[in-house]
């Protein structure tokens, strides 16, 4: 017969240090682990009312209401293509930018690497309220270009920082011995220090992608309710609703493709390749 443990006696059995080292591995457990299984439970709950812990039905019907409608579906494809897009074009401007700090010595190299800093150092309301007012003058309110300029200005901090630092470890001598055998600038950077500097980048161009699905505050503000994206989309709804299920479908929405990217990117996701992009030299 199965006999209960004794607290006492685990208690002894263990010793003390031990004891309390795995009450705080519980408490840290149900506090981080704890929310995401409620998401989850809460996602496939066709009737939950509280004060009960578990749903009176299970289903599959909100999945159902949030694909059936086709601003939902609309709100969803919005968020990959901006997602997408800002990954891209910010490849496209920052990596250059990067090389060029990790390469170059010139007047106000730190102070430039600073000032994409500043975009995370002040409130993101602040900053994008000011921006509104450029872009009403420009014409970008309401428009896709203005918000993936506002997904860019939240992730150029980590597509400059990071590339950076995965230039600087690339040796000189590496270059060097390329241009030695007759490669030019541009072949040597494709052919070697592009491929060499590939894990920093990888996990720059996640953190890019990551913060672009779950961006709201700006996505909100400048796109004037015609861009809705998932998280716009998804705060709506839950004000809008008394259904928690439907606000827990679209967060493991957003995370499918958030826990996919860091599942394929896994071995370039590291405290070294982190913590490096964030040494300024």
């Amino acid at each position: 017969m199965f006999k209960m443990l004794n607290p006492c006696r685990f208690y002894h059995a263990v010793g003390r240090k031990k004891f309390f080292e795995f009450i705080l591995l519980a408490v840290f457990i149900l506090f981080f682990y704890g929310p995401l299984l409620n998401m989850l439970m809460l996602a496939f709950a066709d009737t939950y009312e509280v004060p009960a812990v578990i749903p009176q039905e299970w289903g599959v019907k909100w999945w159902q209401y949030i694909f059936g409608k086709d601003a939902l579906v609309s709100s969803i494809i919005q968020s990959f293509v901006v997602a997408i897009v800002t990954t891209c074009v910010s490849m496209v401007l920052c990596i250059p930018a990067a090389y060029s700090i990790a390469r170059f010595k010139y007047p106000g190299r730190k102070l430039f690497m600073l000032s994409f800093l500043l975009t995370n150092a002040f409130p993101k309301l602040g900053i994008y309220t000011s921006i509104a007012v450029l872009f009403y003058k420009y014409g970008l309110m309401g428009t896709y270009p203005g918000v993936v300029i506002i997904h860019m200005i939240h992730s150029m901090m980590f597509m400059v920082w990071l590339p950076a630092s995965a230039f600087r470890a690339v040796h000189r001598q590496q270059e060097e011995a390329a241009r030695d055998v007759g490669a030019g600038p541009i072949r040597t950077f494709f052919k070697v220090t592009l491929p060499l500097a590939v894990p920093g980048i990888a996990v720059a161009t996640l953190y890019t992608f990551l913060g672009s699905m779950e961006e709201a505050q700006g996505t909100m503000l400048v796109g004037l309710a015609k861009v809705k994206t998932m998280p716009v989309t998804m705060y709506g709804i839950v004000l809008d609703s008394t259904a928690v299920q439907i606000g827990a479908v679209f967060a493991i929405i957003l995370i499918i493709p958030s826990a996919f990217l860091i599942w394929v990117m896994r071995k370039y996701i590291g405290p070294e390749a982190i913590a490096g992009g964030f040494k300024m030299k």
